[in-house]
């Protein structure tokens, strides 16, 4: 089970580059990315296929408790053992104001930060999570 504990912290200070072994819900086209850090809680992700396709990641164990297992099927496409470095991101629609930005947690990404491999997952028995949470829900007011 993937939980804020059992993740390990990834630093990128660049760019990495992945192949994505299971398609993106709705871009199924977009074969390879790139990952650039924006802060310490986002990312973008770039396709390297579309110049005109890109998501805006986040952190999403900055924002609340999340867990979840990744699927044997997956597990065995991005090549994940007990020591893989893992890095769990969540897709969000930037909106303005930034508190009506929305959070898509039935849908992470998983990354293998070892073999740049990353596809992402649907959490279809998942009760705990929307594919649109307000991201304003998690913030501290």
């Amino acid at each position: 089970m993937l939980t804020n504990n059992t993740i390990t912290k990834i630093i990128i200070r660049f760019f990495m580059k992945f192949d994505i072994c299971v398609p993106i819900l709705g871009f199924e086209d977009v074969k390879k990315v790139s990952l650039e850090k924006i802060d310490d809680i986002f990312m973008k992700m770039q396709s390297l296929d579309d110049e005109h396709i890109s998501f805006t990641l986040i952190d999403p164990f900055v924002l609340r408790e999340y867990d979840f297992e990744v699927p044997d099927k997956i597990q065995k496409l991005l090549q994940i053992d007990k020591n893989s470095n893992l890095l769990i991101l969540n897709i969000v629609l930037i909106q303005s104001p930034i508190e009506d930005s929305v959070i898509n947690f039935i849908g992470p990404m998983v990354f293998n930060t070892q073999n740049n491999k990353a596809a992402q997952i649907i959490l279809t028995e998942s009760i705990n999570y929307s594919v649109a949470e307000k991201i304003s829900t998690f913030l501290k007011k």
